[in-house]
């Protein structure tokens, strides 16, 4: 963690951190299961919490629980401090994953700044699903993951090749009501989990792009996690997390250089202290002046 404030991060790592710490009370509560991912994953590892410049959080979940977990959370949460987030029929929050927002922070990406949405800053639960038994399924699962990512995260991919980025140039161009981009995505998602339900007993983050998709990792690893410190309290990580992180990262327990020690998200503004309703139409949701 920032906790020098090195980075100039600290109050948004220290509110992450809060975040999470409630969301694992929950889960355990409702007999939820996940594991940290990610840079979160490698944090736990390679500083026992935060990367000092990162300002983001990720979890994995099974699908069968992710499922679970926004009913739940409508429920059981305190939804006076936190929400459960997820894209639907109604809106979009150009991410394929739910997020768990804190509803007293502004946190506001500049690909959301023109969104009537929650800019709250969050945590991302990430599903993790069966990969099909069968080769021929098994190759068709990319191609529903890929549509689904497409027309769920409707946003143009800037940190992809050229390729990906005009490749989803093109499709949000030909298919642009919200209510068909909707529906394709829907129908992918159902798609790609039904050549799924006869699995190999391996499981895959299918909604976070080409090459993470295509990573496949045993359903034990994450139905049997270890244990890690993280933030001085002991989480639920991947139960052979070492060939997780190598996988993922190779040598990860060097740091890159330092100039590639970047914040993940694009931010326009944040605010730790006060809720991101009292900035519509200031620092999102704009109108713009016409051009006389």
């Amino acid at each position: 963690m920032d906790t020098k404030n090195e980075y100039g991060i600290r109050e948004i790592q220290e509110k992450l951190i809060g975040i999470l710490m409630y969301f694992k009370e929950f889960c355990e509560e409702h007999g939820l299961k996940f594991v940290l991912a990610g840079g979160t994953l490698l944090g736990a590892v390679r500083h026992q919490g935060m990367i000092p410049w990162d300002d983001d959080v990720d979890v994995f979940m099974l699908r069968e629980d992710y499922e679970k977990l926004e009913s739940l959370w409508e429920k059981y949460a305190d939804k006076n401090r936190f929400s459960c987030v997820r894209s639907n029929d109604k809106m979009n929050i150009h991410h394929a994953v739910i997020e768990i927002k804190d509803n007293n922070t502004t946190f506001i990406n500049y690909h959301n700044e023109n969104n009537d949405i929650h800019q709250g800053i969050m945590i991302d639960v990430i599903p993790v699903d069966d990969v099909a038994a069968n080769p021929i399924k098994r190759f068709l699962q990319i191609p529903y993951a890929m549509m689904f990512a497409c027309f769920n995260f409707q946003r143009l991919p800037a940190h992809k090749s050229k390729f990906m980025y005009n490749m989803t140039k093109l499709a949000l161009s030909m298919v642009k009501s919200f209510d068909y981009r909707y529906r394709i995505w829907k129908k992918c998602e159902k798609r790609m989990l039904a050549l799924g339900k006869k699995n190999n007993g391996q499981v895959a983050s299918f909604v976070e792009g080409l090459t993470i998709m295509r990573q496949r990792f045993p359903k034990e690893w994450f139905e049997h996690p270890e244990h890690l410190l993280f933030e001085g309290v002991q989480m639920p990580v991947p139960k052979d997390y070492k060939k997780w992180l190598e996988v993922s990262y190779g040598d990860y327990m060097t740091p890159p250089k330092e100039e590639d020690r970047i914040l993940r998200h694009n931010i326009k503004f944040y605010d730790m202290k006060n809720s991101y309703k009292m900035y519509k139409g200031i620092q999102y949701c704009v109108e713009k002046e016409e051009v006389k």
